[in-house]
């Protein structure tokens, strides 16, 4: 048996289902079409400036990634003074979290300063640290579920086809042939295999609900982003900008769980 429970066989033919799927992932995305960046998504539903800032709700709710990034950062800063940290198996599994939560915060950088001019070039800065976070929290799961090992060593490749991907699609757009396969991959591949990992490998730690509770908060960003102009007649606060909050939601409830889960005795449920 493996440490988190499974065989090694059951853990290995998982493993390869996983790396499979990620084969059929890129060669379906390389079949498809070039996708250019619509310029109408430039158009939000909410321009009202306010206190000498255009689009002022769009931008000020970036503020909610800065608040998450360095409340993050602060907890791994101190949990690294302390030596460790219940909610860490280890230094490697820390690591990963760095740059995630380094990536949350400087998207409220990067989202505030294309929504203060909405732009393609702007825009390249606002989806280049979101990628970071993907990537991070990608690596952290397989290490965490699948191998720490193996964790550890996609890390830094992993960051690098995130950062890639994004810097991909800017070149390619300033050419007049954009193209956001390879950033759309980067993006809903992780939505589709950390769930997955979540499912098929056992947890070593509890808390595995706040994992839900960040994917349910993003798939929410997703939807009031959809409904940006319903939202704001409905609400008077664009979709658009409830996608700010919902989506740094999101990453704190992975601040949560960080904080509050802790090892899992062989056998145990996790929580």
């Amino acid at each position: 048996m493996t440490a988190s429970g499974l065989t090694e066989e059951v853990s290995r033919r998982r493993a390869w289902l996983l790396a499979t799927l990620v084969g059929v992932m890129v060669v379906v995305t390389a079949f498809v079409p070039p996708v250019p960046q619509d310029p109408a998504y430039h158009h939000f539903a909410d321009a009202r400036p306010a206190l000498g800032v255009p689009n002022f709700l769009n931008v000020v709710s970036n503020l909610a990634f800065l608040v998450v990034g360095v409340l993050g950062l602060g907890f791994l800063a101190r949990g690294a003074r302390r030596g460790g940290g219940a909610g860490f198996g280890g230094p490697a599994e820390r690591r990963p979290y760095w740059p995630f939560f380094t990536g949350v915060a400087l998207t409220a950088v990067g989202s505030g300063y294309y929504h203060w001019q909405p732009d393609n070039g702007a825009l390249f800065w606002d989806r280049l640290p979101m990628t970071l976070a993907f990537m991070a929290l990608l690596a952290s799961v397989i290490g965490e579920r699948i191998s720490g090992r193996v964790g550890a060593r996609l890390l830094w490749p992993l960051l690098l086809v995130g950062g890639l991907s994004a810097l991909y699609w800017h070149v390619t757009e300033q050419r007049g042939a954009g193209d956001l396969r390879p950033y759309g991959l980067v993006q809903f591949g992780t939505m589709v295999l950390v769930p997955l990992i979540l499912l098929l490998f056992p947890a070593r730690h509890t808390g595995t609900s706040y994992y839900w509770l960040s994917f349910g908060c993003y798939g929410l960003a997703k939807v009031t982003e959809y409904f940006d102009q319903g939202l704001l007649r409905l609400t008077a606060v664009s979709g658009h900008t409830w996608k700010h909050l919902a989506a740094a939601a999101s990453a704190y409830w992975i601040l949560r769980m960080l904080e509050r889960r802790r090892p899992l005795a062989a056998g145990a449920q996790p929580g």
